[in-house]
């Protein structure tokens, strides 16, 4: 066992021992996971066999309604599906140029898969920490096949732009001949802030992908949205790079539980993110981004170094079996830290004060230090 998964266990079994969380959930066991695939999986329910039948194509099917889309495939990565789609966009159009952002997840957490893979080329932009607007499209100085969006921009504080904002850029993409891909890994809570479902926003696009586990507490897995014949061609790359697995019920059965019991619960978790990053706003030295969120995800900045805040929740959890952030990291700037705040299940159980309150314990902990 190497050192850092021994701290990433050590961790894992402190945040599952809490009897308060306000930030992500209570890591579940494999056999919680289990039970759980067994109450979705109907008795009489046959494995689907290289993306055939089963769960997966009821799992398809779902999102197709949700998404309102022709065709819909499953995949085991987002990032797998999310090469295909660019592809497609570059062999449509003859441009290799895709639009991306600085902070977008292929350039971030992809190891340059899509030029790597797929030979295309990054065009930038904007350098502003939102996705970029029209005008910004509009002055593009080379074509592009493709327009990336990521909904929200997760790197950025999860941002989103307004309804308006996203129509006009959308619309200076199609001026531009590209096509528009949206990367949804975090489309589930998106609609809140857009103020329209799931099924218009895709709709602006060709594409959408859409992630399983990032919100909905799948196991794993994605799905690339849009036309029948994007799926068709999806299907036939997704093979090539290795994602037609033999069968993938356990994935995609977690996934419909997701669907059913996680989706209708973000608006809520949304909401009360207001609340919490309201609280957190007021403990001194902070700093929250965006302010309101726009999800229920948002990102928080104190005064101390990373390894203070770390040493100083884990202990909290430890001793006191609460949970407040994780997942501290040091900035640019000596002496301040940042973290992402997820709203969840249990953060729904603490009010504004009892989150004030919370801090306070947390914050008590860096003094003793």
């Amino acid at each position: 066992m190497t050192d850092a998964y021994a701290a990433r266990l050590r961790r894992v079994t402190a945040q599952r021992g809490c009897d308060t969380v306000l930030s992500g959930v209570r890591p579940a066991l494999v056999a919680e996971q289990l039970a759980m695939i067994r109450a979705t999986a109907a008795d009489d329910l046959l494995p689907d066999f290289y993306g055939e039948g089963g769960a997966v194509e009821e799992l398809e099917r779902r999102v197709g309604e949700l998404l309102g889309v022709e065709a819909v495939a499953f995949f085991p990565t987002g990032t797998m599906a999310q090469q295909v789609a660019m592809r497609y966009g570059a062999e449509l159009t003859g441009r290799d140029g895709v639009g991306l952002h600085p902070l977008s997840h292929p350039l971030l957490h992809e190891r340059d898969a899509y030029a790597v893979l797929g030979g295309l080329r990054a065009v930038l932009t904007t350098s502003a920490p939102r996705n970029p607007t029209a005008d910004e499209i509009g002055a593009l100085d080379e074509p592009i096949g493709t327009l990336l969006l990521e909904l929200p921009l997760r790197d950025a504080g999860f941002v989103l732009p307004t309804w308006d904002e996203l129509v006009a850029a959308v619309g200076a993409a199609r001026q531009q001949g590209a096509r528009v891909h949206l990367d949804g890994a975090r489309l589930w809570e998106s609609t809140v802030h857009l103020g329209h479902p799931a099924a218009e926003i895709a709709a602006l696009a060709d594409s959408t992908y859409v992630s399983f586990y990032k919100s909905l507490g799948g196991l794993s897995g994605a799905a690339l949205a849009g036309s029948a014949e994007l799926v068709r061609y999806a299907r036939v790359w997704r093979h090539r790079y290795g994602g037609n697995l033999f069968q993938q019920w356990p994935a995609a059965l977690a996934a419909l539980a997701g669907l059913a019991h996680e989706l209708p619960r973000l608006p809520g978790y949304v909401a009360h993110a207001k609340v919490v990053a309201a609280a957190l706003a007021t403990l001194p030295g902070a700093r929250v981004h965006p302010a309101p969120p726009h999800t229920h995800q948002f990102r928080l900045w104190l005064p101390h170094p990373a390894e203070a805040l770390n040493a100083a929740n884990l202990a909290l959890a430890e001793e006191e079996k609460a949970w407040f952030v994780g997942g501290w990291r040091d900035t640019e700037v000596p002496g301040i830290a940042l973290a992402e705040v997820t709203v969840d299940g249990p953060a729904l159980e603490l009010d504004a004060d009892q989150v004030t309150e919370l801090a306070d314990r947390f914050l008590r902990r860096l003094s003793q230090r």
